[in-house]
């Protein structure tokens, strides 16, 4: 076990070079599994574990407690706390047993497999108009932006005339500048409020849409129903989930396989290969900067042989996790022929995106049949003159001109 003062290393992760994998998290990682480091916003330093291993324990192990960070100016990544308070990302067991009890059935195998019908028709329909649009096209535009928005909002049943200025205040939310927190904030306040008036309308006339199911879903004997404030959290969480990973890997996708045109070519062929394929994607493309959110050490622990002392902050990166060599080997070479294994893009252990059945869906329905539909795309500009994010905690091309 680890006892010597570690040296502190300032980490502000802003690294946005197309999908290179950022260097400096790539070099913190060959140091070691565990190290001590400071980020851009909070109050302390905190510890971050990179190798499978570590990230697995920590993200497993009752000893670290996201619950625990509420209240506090913990080390983040953005001037605005993205999470609410009583989100269900910062809760522990048995609260966040109950939280996760109730949205997981919106996200069963069944009742996914039931939406793809309704998925595959706004992908036909979004691919459609880019079609009559004719080449050159943007494909964030016409399709990366609004399958995954378009999807959440029909899921949770959001007015057309909402839709737009719910995505804004989202892209409020996740946006890095330090000059960016009172909008932020604003952001969330209205997110979280306007679904709290949405909740008792559904409690009073419930649909089919997710919300009704999860204001009416049967509460387990023994336990409390979800309260309004909580759904309407819940609500903010899905769309903040809906809005970044799905849009982001669309995009971050199709960039790969068209610079990569053997293995786009390989897949337009066969594309049956593609939900093997995707969990590669998935694991490769570094779709996020940096952290997340930390844990704190309820009690002194060990990691990977260093000691955690109780009350100390603990960060973990799934992206580090995902090139770990002793899980993934050559892991920073892109490999569609890999052997599936579980990777961390949507999280491990208590906090596993419980919405991840739903972002596979939509990737497979929007890069399946892109390939399918237009087995000639291909850049329709250099790669070095696509213009990447670098405003949010997000990886993505803001525009990805294409052809066919």
């Amino acid at each position: 076990m680890s006892f010597q003062e570690p040296t502190v290393l300032e980490c502000p992760f802003d690294f946005a070079e197309a999908l290179e994998f950022d260097p400096e998290l790539d070099a913190l990682a060959r140091r070691g599994p565990v190290s001590r480091i400071r980020l851009p916003y909070g109050e302390a330093e905190a510890w971050l574990v990179t190798s499978f291993a570590g990230v697995r324990q920590v993200t497993c192990d009752p000893r670290f407690s996201r619950a625990a960070i509420v209240g506090r100016d913990y080390p983040r990544m953005t001037p605005e706390p993205i999470v609410s308070p009583e989100s269900i990302n910062v809760t522990d067991p048995p609260h966040a047993t109950r939280l996760r009890h109730v949205a997981a059935q919106a996200f069963t195998r069944d009742r996914v497999a039931a939406m793809r019908p309704a998925v595959d028709r706004v992908v036909a329909g979004l691919l459609t108009e880019m079609a009559e649009t004719g080449p050159p096209a943007d494909l964030v535009t016409h399709l990366s932006v609004p399958l995954p928005h378009l999807t959440i909002c029909e899921l949770l049943a959001v007015p057309e005339a909402d839709r737009d200025e719910l995505r804004d205040r989202t892209m409020r939310l996740l946006a890095t500048s330090a000059d960016a927190r009172q909008t932020a904030a604003e952001a969330k306040a209205s997110l979280r409020a306007y679904f709290a008036g949405l909740v008792p309308e559904r409690r009073r006339a419930p649909g089919e849409d997710l919300l009704s199911t999860l204001a009416t879903a049967p509460v387990p004997e023994g336990e409390e129903p979800l309260s309004d404030d909580e759904l309407a959290v819940l609500a903010v969480t899905l769309i903040l989930s809906g809005n970044d990973t799905a849009t982001c890997q669309i995009s971050d996708i199709a960039y790969v396989l068209l610079t990569h045109p053997e293995q786009q070519a390989a897949l337009a062929r066969d594309p049956g290969r593609f939900p093997g394929a995707l969990e590669e994607l998935l694991r490769f493309i570094p779709f996020r900067k940096g952290v997340g959110i930390p844990r704190i050490a309820l009690e002194d622990a060990e990691v990977e042989g260093t000691l955690i002392s109780a009350g100390d902050y603990v960060h973990v990166s799934y992206l580090a996790a995902n090139r770990d060599p002793a899980v993934f080997p050559d892991p920073h070479r892109l490999d569609l022929e890999r052997p599936v294994r579980p990777h961390m893009t949507f999280g491990w252990g208590g906090h596993h995106c419980l919405a991840a059945p739903l972002a596979r869906a939509e990737l497979d329905s929007a890069v399946s049949g892109l390939l399918t539909r237009f087995p000639t795309l291909r850049l329709a500009v250099a790669p070095d003159q696509i213009e990447w994010d670098t405003g949010t905690i997000r990886r993505f091309p803001v525009r990805l001109p294409v052809t066919w």
